[in-house]
Protein backbone atom coordinates (compact mmCIF):
# COMPACT_ATOMS: atom_id res chain seq x y z
CA UNK A 1 0.00 0.00 0.00
CA UNK A 2 1.61 3.51 -1.01
CA UNK A 3 1.42 6.15 1.56
CA UNK A 4 1.35 9.75 1.17
CA UNK A 5 3.26 11.59 3.64
CA UNK A 6 3.67 14.68 3.52
CA UNK A 7 7.27 15.68 4.67
CA UNK A 8 9.51 18.87 3.52
CA UNK A 9 12.76 17.49 1.27
CA UNK A 10 15.66 20.08 0.31
CA UNK A 11 15.20 18.76 -2.94
CA UNK A 12 11.90 20.28 -3.94
CA UNK A 13 11.03 23.89 -3.45
CA UNK A 14 7.66 25.02 -1.67
CA UNK A 15 5.29 24.93 -4.83
CA UNK A 16 7.13 21.57 -6.13
CA UNK A 17 6.01 19.92 -2.78
CA UNK A 18 2.92 21.11 -2.75
CA UNK A 19 2.17 19.74 -6.17
CA UNK A 20 3.79 16.83 -6.10
CA UNK A 21 1.74 15.93 -2.35
CA UNK A 22 -1.48 17.02 -4.51
CA UNK A 23 -0.88 14.76 -7.68
CA UNK A 24 0.36 11.36 -4.99
CA UNK A 25 -2.97 12.64 -3.06
CA UNK A 26 -5.25 12.11 -6.32
CA UNK A 27 -3.55 9.07 -7.32
CA UNK A 28 -2.70 6.95 -4.35
CA UNK A 29 -5.85 8.30 -2.17
CA UNK A 30 -8.57 8.99 -4.52
CA UNK A 31 -7.43 6.14 -7.21
CA UNK A 32 -7.59 8.88 -10.01
CA UNK A 33 -5.66 7.73 -13.14
CA UNK A 34 -2.66 9.47 -14.46
CA UNK A 35 -4.95 10.46 -17.17
CA UNK A 36 -7.15 11.54 -15.13
CA UNK A 37 -4.89 13.79 -12.84
CA UNK A 38 -3.03 15.73 -16.26
CA UNK A 39 -6.40 16.61 -17.18
CA UNK A 40 -7.81 18.06 -13.95
CA UNK A 41 -4.31 20.00 -13.22
CA UNK A 42 -3.63 20.82 -16.79
CA UNK A 43 -0.80 19.34 -17.10
CA UNK A 44 0.97 16.79 -19.57
CA UNK A 45 0.68 12.95 -18.48
CA UNK A 46 4.39 12.54 -18.89
CA UNK A 47 4.72 15.30 -15.83
CA UNK A 48 2.38 13.62 -13.51
CA UNK A 49 3.90 9.87 -14.29
CA UNK A 50 7.65 12.47 -13.05
CA UNK A 51 6.18 13.69 -10.14
CA UNK A 52 4.87 10.58 -8.91
CA UNK A 53 8.28 9.12 -9.46
CA UNK A 54 9.47 12.11 -7.64
CA UNK A 55 7.18 11.66 -4.64
CA UNK A 56 8.96 8.15 -4.14
CA UNK A 57 12.21 9.39 -4.27
CA UNK A 58 11.51 11.92 -1.96
CA UNK A 59 9.72 10.37 0.67
CA UNK A 60 6.39 11.45 0.28
CA UNK A 61 5.21 8.44 -0.59
CA UNK A 62 6.32 5.32 1.14
CA UNK A 63 5.65 1.60 0.21
CA UNK A 64 4.13 -0.28 3.07
CA UNK A 65 3.42 -3.79 2.54
CA UNK A 66 0.94 -5.35 5.10
CA UNK A 67 0.55 -9.10 5.40
CA UNK A 68 -2.74 -10.95 5.80
CA UNK A 69 -2.79 -12.30 9.74
CA UNK A 70 -2.47 -15.94 8.09
CA UNK A 71 0.46 -15.34 5.34
CA UNK A 72 4.04 -16.05 6.88
CA UNK A 73 6.21 -14.72 4.10
CA UNK A 74 8.73 -13.30 6.24
CA UNK A 75 8.98 -17.03 8.04
CA UNK A 76 9.27 -18.28 4.61
CA UNK A 77 11.73 -16.10 3.47
CA UNK A 78 13.78 -16.54 7.08
CA UNK A 79 14.03 -20.57 6.27
CA UNK A 80 15.11 -20.47 2.24
CA UNK A 81 17.86 -17.80 3.76
CA UNK A 82 18.99 -20.18 6.81
CA UNK A 83 18.57 -23.61 5.36
CA UNK A 84 19.08 -22.88 1.43
CA UNK A 85 15.54 -24.17 0.64
CA UNK A 86 14.58 -22.95 -2.93
CA UNK A 87 11.41 -22.40 -1.64
CA UNK A 88 9.73 -22.74 1.30
CA UNK A 89 5.45 -22.30 1.87
CA UNK A 90 4.01 -22.58 5.38
CA UNK A 91 0.43 -22.99 6.29
CA UNK A 92 -1.10 -21.24 8.49
CA UNK A 93 -2.53 -23.65 11.44
CA UNK A 94 -2.93 -22.81 15.23
CA UNK A 95 -2.48 -25.92 17.94
CA UNK A 96 -5.13 -28.56 18.90
CA UNK A 97 -7.66 -26.94 16.47
CA UNK A 98 -7.34 -30.20 14.17
CA UNK A 99 -6.60 -27.70 10.89
CA UNK A 100 -2.92 -29.40 9.91
CA UNK A 101 -3.48 -32.01 7.36
CA UNK A 102 -6.37 -30.00 6.02
CA UNK A 103 -4.31 -27.20 5.72
CA UNK A 104 -0.84 -28.60 4.71
CA UNK A 105 -2.70 -30.68 1.75
CA UNK A 106 -4.46 -27.15 0.42
CA UNK A 107 -0.71 -25.62 0.55
CA UNK A 108 0.66 -28.11 -1.34
CA UNK A 109 -1.83 -28.62 -4.16
CA UNK A 110 -1.78 -24.66 -4.44
CA UNK A 111 2.42 -24.82 -4.71
CA UNK A 112 1.90 -28.10 -7.24
CA UNK A 113 -0.45 -26.06 -9.40
CA UNK A 114 1.53 -22.94 -9.63
CA UNK A 115 5.05 -24.60 -10.08
CA UNK A 116 3.93 -27.81 -12.24
CA UNK A 117 5.67 -27.40 -15.94
CA UNK A 118 4.79 -28.76 -19.35
CA UNK A 119 6.52 -32.02 -19.79
CA UNK A 120 7.39 -32.97 -15.89
CA UNK A 121 7.96 -36.43 -14.56
CA UNK A 122 6.33 -36.27 -11.48
CA UNK A 123 7.20 -38.86 -8.76
CA UNK A 124 4.91 -39.48 -5.31
CA UNK A 125 5.67 -41.74 -2.67
CA UNK A 126 2.53 -43.52 -1.89
CA UNK A 127 2.44 -44.10 2.02
CA UNK A 128 1.84 -40.19 2.78
CA UNK A 129 -1.68 -39.01 4.28
CA UNK A 130 -0.60 -35.49 3.01
CA UNK A 131 -0.34 -35.88 0.17
CA UNK A 132 -3.09 -37.91 -0.07
CA UNK A 133 -4.66 -34.46 1.26
CA UNK A 134 -2.65 -32.24 -1.02
CA UNK A 135 -4.02 -34.70 -4.14
CA UNK A 136 -7.46 -34.59 -2.80
CA UNK A 137 -7.20 -30.51 -3.01
CA UNK A 138 -6.12 -30.45 -6.57
CA UNK A 139 -8.00 -29.05 -9.60
CA UNK A 140 -7.66 -30.39 -12.35
CA UNK A 141 -4.69 -29.37 -15.26
CA UNK A 142 -4.87 -31.54 -18.05
CA UNK A 143 -3.96 -29.02 -20.20
CA UNK A 144 -0.84 -28.91 -18.04
CA UNK A 145 0.85 -31.50 -20.68
CA UNK A 146 2.77 -33.43 -17.81
CA UNK A 147 4.73 -36.29 -18.85
CA UNK A 148 3.99 -38.92 -16.16
CA UNK A 149 3.34 -39.84 -13.29
CA UNK A 150 5.31 -42.66 -11.18
CA UNK A 151 5.33 -44.10 -8.06
CA UNK A 152 8.22 -43.87 -5.70
CA UNK A 153 8.25 -46.45 -2.97
CA UNK A 154 6.76 -50.16 -3.33
CA UNK A 155 2.63 -50.05 -2.99
CA UNK A 156 1.17 -53.08 -2.00
CA UNK A 157 0.34 -53.76 1.53
CA UNK A 158 -3.53 -53.88 2.79
CA UNK A 159 -6.35 -53.89 0.39
CA UNK A 160 -7.81 -51.81 2.70
CA UNK A 161 -4.72 -49.02 2.80
CA UNK A 162 -3.44 -50.14 -0.86
CA UNK A 163 -6.48 -48.92 -2.37
CA UNK A 164 -5.95 -45.51 -1.25
CA UNK A 165 -2.24 -45.16 -2.48
CA UNK A 166 -3.27 -46.29 -5.49
CA UNK A 167 -5.80 -44.19 -5.76
CA UNK A 168 -4.03 -41.18 -5.05
CA UNK A 169 -1.73 -42.06 -7.53
CA UNK A 170 -4.54 -42.75 -10.38
CA UNK A 171 -6.15 -39.11 -9.31
CA UNK A 172 -2.97 -37.41 -9.94
CA UNK A 173 -2.45 -38.50 -13.20
CA UNK A 174 -5.94 -37.82 -13.66
CA UNK A 175 -5.70 -34.51 -12.52
CA UNK A 176 -2.62 -33.54 -14.70
CA UNK A 177 -3.89 -35.80 -17.91
CA UNK A 178 -0.62 -37.99 -17.54
CA UNK A 179 -0.28 -41.58 -17.51
CA UNK A 180 0.93 -43.51 -14.29
CA UNK A 181 3.68 -46.03 -13.87
CA UNK A 182 2.63 -47.84 -10.58
CA UNK A 183 5.26 -50.01 -8.14
CA UNK A 184 3.24 -52.89 -7.43
CA UNK A 185 5.48 -54.81 -5.21
CA UNK A 186 5.77 -54.39 -1.26
CA UNK A 187 7.41 -51.11 0.16
CA UNK A 188 9.94 -53.86 1.98
CA UNK A 189 10.87 -57.70 1.17
CA UNK A 190 11.68 -60.07 3.93
CA UNK A 191 15.42 -60.31 2.87
CA UNK A 192 17.96 -58.28 0.75
CA UNK A 193 17.87 -61.28 -2.23
CA UNK A 194 14.78 -61.00 -2.87
CA UNK A 195 14.87 -56.90 -3.21
CA UNK A 196 17.90 -57.45 -5.67
CA UNK A 197 16.00 -60.52 -7.20
CA UNK A 198 12.30 -58.16 -7.89
CA UNK A 199 14.29 -55.23 -8.53
CA UNK A 200 15.60 -57.44 -12.15
CA UNK A 201 11.94 -58.12 -12.83
CA UNK A 202 11.19 -56.81 -16.44
CA UNK A 203 8.14 -55.49 -15.38
CA UNK A 204 9.82 -53.38 -13.09
CA UNK A 205 12.03 -51.97 -15.35
CA UNK A 206 9.66 -49.09 -16.68
CA UNK A 207 9.26 -47.58 -13.44
CA UNK A 208 13.17 -47.72 -12.13
CA UNK A 209 13.91 -46.19 -15.72
CA UNK A 210 11.31 -43.61 -15.14
CA UNK A 211 12.94 -42.41 -11.97
CA UNK A 212 16.19 -41.55 -13.68
CA UNK A 213 13.94 -39.03 -15.36
CA UNK A 214 11.51 -37.37 -12.94
CA UNK A 215 11.72 -33.31 -12.35
CA UNK A 216 9.48 -33.24 -9.34
CA UNK A 217 9.08 -35.77 -6.66
CA UNK A 218 6.84 -34.63 -3.94
CA UNK A 219 7.50 -37.26 -0.66
CA UNK A 220 6.54 -37.00 3.19
CA UNK A 221 9.01 -36.84 5.68
CA UNK A 222 8.94 -39.73 8.46
CA UNK A 223 10.26 -39.64 11.73
CA UNK A 224 11.52 -42.96 13.50
CA UNK A 225 7.99 -43.57 13.99
CA UNK A 226 6.09 -45.17 10.83
CA UNK A 227 2.87 -42.77 9.80
CA UNK A 228 -0.02 -44.17 10.52
CA UNK A 229 -1.04 -44.95 6.84
CA UNK A 230 2.22 -46.99 6.55
CA UNK A 231 1.25 -48.73 9.33
CA UNK A 232 -2.19 -49.64 8.57
CA UNK A 233 -0.48 -50.82 5.13
CA UNK A 234 1.29 -53.61 6.90
CA UNK A 235 4.37 -51.94 6.24
CA UNK A 236 6.13 -52.14 10.03
CA UNK A 237 9.86 -52.07 11.33
CA UNK A 238 10.23 -55.52 13.08
CA UNK A 239 12.04 -54.86 16.64
CA UNK A 240 15.34 -55.69 15.32
CA UNK A 241 14.96 -53.01 12.04
CA UNK A 242 14.33 -50.28 14.69
CA UNK A 243 16.87 -51.11 17.41
CA UNK A 244 19.49 -51.15 14.29
CA UNK A 245 18.51 -48.12 12.88
CA UNK A 246 18.36 -46.46 16.24
CA UNK A 247 21.62 -47.55 17.03
CA UNK A 248 22.68 -45.68 13.68
CA UNK A 249 21.34 -42.65 14.98
CA UNK A 250 18.21 -42.33 12.39
CA UNK A 251 15.74 -39.76 12.96
CA UNK A 252 13.80 -39.78 10.21
CA UNK A 253 12.93 -41.26 6.52
CA UNK A 254 11.71 -40.06 2.88
CA UNK A 255 10.68 -42.72 0.53
CA UNK A 256 11.60 -44.87 3.33
CA UNK A 257 15.47 -44.09 3.10
CA UNK A 258 16.27 -43.42 6.89
CA UNK A 259 19.22 -40.88 7.61
CA UNK A 260 20.74 -39.44 10.68
CA UNK A 261 20.55 -36.32 12.42
CA UNK A 262 22.62 -34.19 9.63
CA UNK A 263 20.77 -35.59 7.15
CA UNK A 264 23.33 -38.10 5.65
CA UNK A 265 22.10 -41.71 5.14
CA UNK A 266 22.43 -44.55 7.36
CA UNK A 267 23.68 -47.86 6.48
CA UNK A 268 21.42 -50.93 7.87
CA UNK A 269 20.23 -54.02 6.86
CA UNK A 270 16.50 -52.68 6.58
CA UNK A 271 17.93 -50.28 3.79
CA UNK A 272 18.67 -53.51 1.49
CA UNK A 273 15.02 -54.84 1.84
CA UNK A 274 13.36 -51.76 0.74
CA UNK A 275 11.86 -51.37 -2.80
CA UNK A 276 12.08 -47.68 -3.47
CA UNK A 277 13.95 -45.17 -5.07
CA UNK A 278 17.56 -44.59 -3.60
CA UNK A 279 19.24 -41.87 -2.89
CA UNK A 280 21.46 -41.16 -5.53
CA UNK A 281 18.60 -41.22 -7.59
CA UNK A 282 16.08 -39.26 -5.89
CA UNK A 283 18.72 -36.61 -5.59
CA UNK A 284 19.24 -36.05 -8.82
CA UNK A 285 15.60 -34.93 -9.10
CA UNK A 286 16.25 -30.88 -9.21
CA UNK A 287 12.65 -30.13 -7.52
CA UNK A 288 12.43 -32.45 -4.53
CA UNK A 289 9.58 -31.21 -2.42
CA UNK A 290 8.43 -32.36 1.21
CA UNK A 291 5.71 -32.07 2.44
CA UNK A 292 5.74 -32.45 6.63
CA UNK A 293 4.00 -30.84 9.39
CA UNK A 294 3.51 -31.59 13.24
CA UNK A 295 6.24 -30.47 15.98
CA UNK A 296 6.84 -34.49 16.08
CA UNK A 297 8.90 -34.24 13.19
CA UNK A 298 10.96 -31.14 13.35
CA UNK A 299 14.03 -33.33 14.03
CA UNK A 300 13.56 -35.14 10.87
CA UNK A 301 12.67 -32.25 8.63
CA UNK A 302 15.54 -30.59 10.03
CA UNK A 303 17.28 -33.41 8.70
CA UNK A 304 16.41 -33.81 5.55
CA UNK A 305 16.96 -30.31 4.91
CA UNK A 306 20.29 -30.73 5.92
CA UNK A 307 21.01 -34.12 3.99
CA UNK A 308 19.67 -32.57 0.43
CA UNK A 309 16.80 -35.01 0.71
CA UNK A 310 14.49 -32.05 -0.03
CA UNK A 311 14.69 -28.67 -1.73
CA UNK A 312 11.18 -27.23 -0.60
CA UNK A 313 9.82 -27.43 1.85
CA UNK A 314 5.57 -27.21 2.40
CA UNK A 315 5.15 -27.03 6.07
CA UNK A 316 2.76 -25.70 9.03
CA UNK A 317 3.21 -22.28 10.60
CA UNK A 318 4.19 -24.26 13.97
CA UNK A 319 7.17 -26.56 12.47
CA UNK A 320 8.31 -23.54 10.88
CA UNK A 321 8.26 -21.55 13.62
CA UNK A 322 10.32 -24.19 15.37
CA UNK A 323 12.96 -24.47 12.22
CA UNK A 324 13.13 -20.50 12.47
CA UNK A 325 13.73 -20.36 16.34
CA UNK A 326 17.02 -23.40 15.83
CA UNK A 327 17.86 -21.66 12.28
Amino acid sequence: MAVPVARPHPSAGPEDLRLIARIARMYHEQGLRQTEIARRLHLSQTKVSRMLQKAVEIGIVRTVVTLPEAVHAELEELLEQSYGLEEVVVADVHEGDGSSLRALGAAAAHSLEASLREGDVVGISSWSETLLAAVDSMRPLRGLGADSVVQLVGGRGSPRVQVLATGMLERLGSLLGAPTLFLLTPAVLGSSQARDELMKDPALGEVITAWEHISVALVGIGNIQMSPMLAQSGVTLAPDDRRELAAAGAVGDVCLRYFDAEGKAVETGFDHRVLAIDEAALKRVPRRVGVAGGLDKLNAVRAAILGGWINVLITDSELAQALGNGA
